[in-house]
């Protein structure tokens, strides 16, 4: 099976990273698969053979003059840059990435930002730099109303995290979908005292409520003290987050943005910091990327920003994934995490 590798990276050393280890996995399946590396631009013309593509967000128009393309198998967990090719064949299905290795990363991430905002440590890292020697009062992670917007993989494994930590965890998704859910996490084993390393598997069983629709958005903002927002970009998302979303948070509440920077009307959320109505904003994504020099999030005394790094991928575990969706295409078993164009996720 012969297999094209092409999309936008940062540099080379990422684009023959990901070769070097999508090679390595496939060997380690034992499945035979013959690579085509794409690393010109324009670009050249590939083998009428190919049938998979594994994509990074490629160029418009990349995927055109493949008339055995039979999969398109995305690198990255969102697809929207993809979905907006109109040149993509319309007939090949999708497949993003669901990396247990990333959704943990986002996990730990939405618990990082979560505690900074509970426990006011950005607050202290504004003192260090002024010299202030002052202790805020602490609270209990019980007390604090966390929702999480979006329920696929990583809105679920962000939300076992925050429950299990003690939060009052709801979430919301977009769509139709159950109205409760009970999530297992299970933190990784460690060195235990008397020497050596152990490991230990111990699963706390949480309880999260989710709720689903636009009818529900407004009560669960009005009782949220941080908002996660981790839905996939889709034309019924895009701009959710804008006046009317923030003026329905309790005063003084925070945004955390871990998923794509079209969810947010920039300005009304600049807006609503500038009022004092939103306390804080920890931010990951943004509408422009590289955030512009000169753009005020740089500056803003109650933004924190991330350079999009919150969940990077992770080549060495995505690459077992991708492999293995290629062996179900080669031996006629269903794709795993295919997309539906029409949801748009």
């Amino acid at each position: 099976m012969d297999v094209l590798l092409t999309g936008r990276w940062a540099n080379d050393e990422e684009r023959e990273g990901w070769a070097d280890a999508l090679r390595h996995a496939a060997e380690v399946a034992g499945l035979p698969l013959t690579w085509w590396v794409d690393r010109g631009d324009p670009p050249p013309t590939w083998p009428d053979r190919v049938e998979v593509a594994v994509v990074a967000n490629p160029p418009p128009g990349r995927l055109q003059g493949l008339p055995k393309l039979r999969l398109i198998q995305s690198l990255w967990a969102g697809v929207d840059r993809l979905l907006a090719d109109p040149t993509l064949p319309p007939q090949v299905p999708i497949a993003r990435m669901v990396d247990p290795a990333m959704n943990a990363a986002m996990a730990e991430t939405a618990l990082w930002a979560v505690l900074t905002l509970h426990r006011g440590f950005h607050h202290y890292a504004v003192q260090q730099r002024a010299g202030v020697w002052r202790q805020r009062a602490q609270r209990r992670a019980d007390e604090v109303a966390v929702t999480v917007l979006g329920w696929g993989q990583m809105g679920r494994a962000a939300a076992a995290r925050l429950a299990a930590q003690g939060y009052r965890v709801r979430a919301w998704r977009a769509g139709g979908g159950k109205g409760g859910a009970a999530l297992t996490h299970a933190p990784d084993g460690g060195p235990l005292d008397g020497g050596g390393t152990v490991q230990v598997q111990v699963q706390v069983q949480v309880q999260v409520q989710v709720q689903a629709g636009p009818a529900a958005l407004p009560a669960l903002l009005a009782d949220s003290e941080i908002v996660v927002n981790l839905l996939p970009l889709t034309d019924a998302t895009r701009g959710l987050i804008d006046a009317d979303f923030l003026a329905r948070l309790p005063a003084g509440a925070a945004l955390v943005n871990l998923a794509r920077g079209g969810h947010v009307v920039e300005a009304d959320l600049l807006a609503a910091l500038d009022s004092g109505w939103l306390g804080h904003a920890l931010l990951d994504v943004f509408a422009t990327e590289p955030l512009p020099a000169g753009h005020p999030f740089w500056s803003h005394p109650a933004v924190t920003l991330l350079p999009h790094a919150a969940a990077l991928t992770d080549a060495r575990s995505a690459a077992a994934v991708v492999v293995e969706n290629l062996r179900a295409l080669h031996c006629g078993e269903p794709l795993r995490h295919r997309v539906d164009r029409q949801r748009g996720y």
